[in-house]
């Protein structure tokens, strides 16, 4: 089955104005001629049992409609990936693999753990998408490909080696302690008292990347932070504009603070690094404080400084700003019903002292939870790809250039795979580990897999884990009757009402 060529029947540009009716009539080009196709073009394959098409428009009404339906479905997928989950229900249940068109290229969506595999295998034909948007963002080594992408994870991979993520645990250690005396203050004198801590939860993030990274507090990179949350929600909004040719170009207030924070970002993280280097010379820190400094030693030990410094650092304060860590506002969420046992796991390893590196993998209940959360909660519910050249992938011949698209929370909440109890809380299916927690190995993937699995994975599972132990071994909590479940999609998945709970002290 072949799938055919598709043409874009649309002018090569379209003039814009900043007056409302302008935008107006730029929106309806772009609604009437950018998403049409030409019959050509709307010439779909036929259906079979590995491909299937609706025909229907990407965040089409046909697609809206099934979600006015699915608002009392307890899963989290209507919230988190509509179009996807919507697009299942056109189908079929469970869905199987289908494609769409986003204006005027197809998008297929691959839920066959097998050709899921070999897509992640196969990363030098089936390559990350260079979105113009996407390099406004200080996105890492995650948006690199080829050469770029091997020489700095080669340099990178040690800094993530056992030893070295011992000697952040410390660093970790303290943020996680700055945050609950924080809580700690909060409580009042009943020993009890509501909090929303999601917001503490972004700062505790922020704090130990930037402690770890760059080797300073919370208050010295904080900064940058705000400017990457900024201009991360800037990006969502341009998102809508994307397939309006030249729309990146007008100078209207969007795209010039678009330009304007990234151009701030780099500035703020060469201030950073510039400092840290004049500390270096006067011998006030040195290559193994942070893991900045780190790569730094590494890479001059490799490559005898070639390549720019500065690309490296910019790469590791993105990677490490989006490093799919664990949310702990959805962990205490899921974790009511199981609590006791991970805080009696917690009390038999440590007692109330400082937990150790070594002792954390024995936290087999703890585990369980987070392993569970990123199942029902994944950071990053969707991956894409674009194939650069024709290939089959099993039974569907795919021509270069088409959209491919991996739905995370779909697969993780598919029945085949999970069992019927696939959308309910269920630590226990982790009690043998990751592989045997499903019929099928791929269908977890949270951190990706194969050769560009996440490398900091094991740095998200560290602070996450030590968070929660220490957590545990000072408070008890409950979900408060203000809270609102509603997990969205940013960059990735967060509280859209916040993370709400009663803290009582032990």
């Amino acid at each position: 089955m072949k799938m055919g060529d598709c043409t874009l029947a649309v002018p090569f540009s379209i003039a814009f104005s900043n007056s409302y009716s302008s935008r107006s009539m730029s929106w309806w080009i772009a609604t009437e001629l950018v998403w049409l196709k030409t019959k050509e073009a709307r010439k779909v394959p036929p259906e079979s049992k590995d491909l299937r098409n609706p025909q229907v428009f990407y965040e089409h009404e046909s697609l809206r409609r099934p979600l006015k339906k699915l608002k009392a479905d307890p899963s989290a997928s209507p919230t988190i990936s509509p179009g996807e989950f919507c697009l299942s229900t056109i189908i079929s249940s469970p869905i199987l693999n289908s494609f769409i068109w986003m204006g005027p290229r197809p998008n297929i969506n691959i839920t066959d753990p097998k050709m899921i595999r070999e897509i992640f295998l196969k990363h030098d034909i089936f390559k990350k998408l260079r979105s113009p948007l996407a390099k406004l963002l200080i996105t890492g080594m995650v948006g690199y490909d080829g050469e770029q992408w091997f020489k700095v994870r080669k340099i990178a991979t040690p800094a993530f080696h056992h030893d070295k993520l011992k000697n952040m645990l410390p660093t970790i250690h303290k943020s996680c302690n700055d945050m609950l005396r924080k809580w700690e203050m909060s409580v009042s004198k009943d020993e009890s008292c509501e909090l929303d801590v999601w917001p503490h939860i972004q700062t505790l993030t922020g704090d130990v990347i930037s402690r770890t990274a760059f080797g300073s507090n919370f208050e010295e990179g904080r900064k940058i932070f705000e400017v990457l949350s900024e201009q991360i929600n800037l990006v969502i909004q341009a998102s809508l504009f994307a397939y309006i040719p030249g729309w990146r170009f007008v100078p209207n207030k969007l795209n010039r603070k678009l330009n304007s924070n990234h151009n701030e970002m780099g500035e703020l993280v060469k201030g950073i690094v510039n400092k840290r280097k004049e500390a270096l010379k006067v011998g006030k820190a040195s290559n193994n404080d942070d893991l900045l400094g780190y790569i730094d030693g590494i890479k001059s030990q490799r490559d005898s400084g070639e390549g720019n410094w500065n690309e490296y650092v910019k790469s590791w304060a993105g990677n490490y700003c989006i490093i799919a860590c664990v949310d702990n506002g959805f962990v205490m969420h899921t974790i009511l019903n199981g609590q006791e046992r991970a805080r009696e796991e917690v009390c038999q390893v440590f007692g109330n002292r400082e937990p150790k590196f070594e002792e954390l993998n024995q936290l087999k209940v703890v585990s369980q939870i987070l392993y569970e959360v990123l199942r029902l909660y994944s950071s990053a519910p969707l991956l894409t790809r674009a194939n650069v050249k024709e290939i089959k992938l099993g039974e569907i011949v795919i021509p270069p250039g088409v959209l491919l698209s991996l739905p995370i929370m779909l697969v993780h909440h598919d029945h085949e795979y999970w069992g019927d109890d696939a959308k309910k809380f269920n630590p226990d299916r982790f009690s043998e580990g990751v592989s045997k927690a499903s019929k099928n190995q791929i269908s977890f993937f949270s951190f990706g897999w194969g050769p560009r699995i996440c490398l900091g994975q094991n740095f998200a599972l560290l602070e996450s884990k030590l968070a929660l132990a220490m957590i545990l071994q000072k408070f008890t909590f409950q979900l408060s009757p203000t809270y609102m479940h509603a997990p969205t999609r940013g960059v990735t998945v967060y509280p859209q009402h916040g993370a709400n709970i009663i803290l009582h002290k032990i």
